[in-house]
């Protein structure tokens, strides 16, 4: 498995999926613009609320996927990335992350506090195209 492949791919999406899991144990999904940073395939980074769901159920908890997509006229491709995610609230990674714009959402700024970071760290994926799937481990 060529796993700078699968970076480069994820670089070329501007939406990616993330999953919680509710008090009662359901997957929610939720469509997200493409992570803000990432580390490899280790480690992603999105902004989002403070006071959004998502938020409440990492918090109770972190398990988590995130999962991007191309659908083209004869080919599909997907990657699955299975780990955990943490709800980020210090200054710093919040400073790391903040764009230019982002006040339209964040009325105060980058010390607004229902501003936060998610930063997702996988452990394993999955990776699908041409009708073959296969596993692979993430160090």
């Amino acid at each position: 498995m060529d796993l700078k492949k699968i970076e480069k791919f994820i670089d070329n999406q501007n939406v990616s999926f993330i999953a919680s899991l509710d008090d009662e144990g359901y997957p929610n999904i939720k469509a997200m613009l493409k992570p803000r940073k990432h580390n490899g395939l280790k480690e992603f980074y999105f902004s989002t609320n403070t006071s959004s769901m998502r938020v409440h159920q990492f918090k109770n908890n972190p398990h988590a996927s995130i999962y991007f997509y191309h659908k083209g006229l004869f080919k599909y491709v997907g990657v699955m990335l299975k780990g955990t995610m943490e709800v980020l609230t210090d200054q710093e990674t919040k400073n790391m992350l903040w764009q230019k714009g982002d006040n339209i959402f964040y009325k105060k700024g980058v010390t607004d506090p229902d501003y936060c970071v998610l930063k997702f760290t996988s452990t394993s994926g999955r990776y699908y195209c041409d009708f073959k799937t296969e596993d692979f481990a993430i160090k």
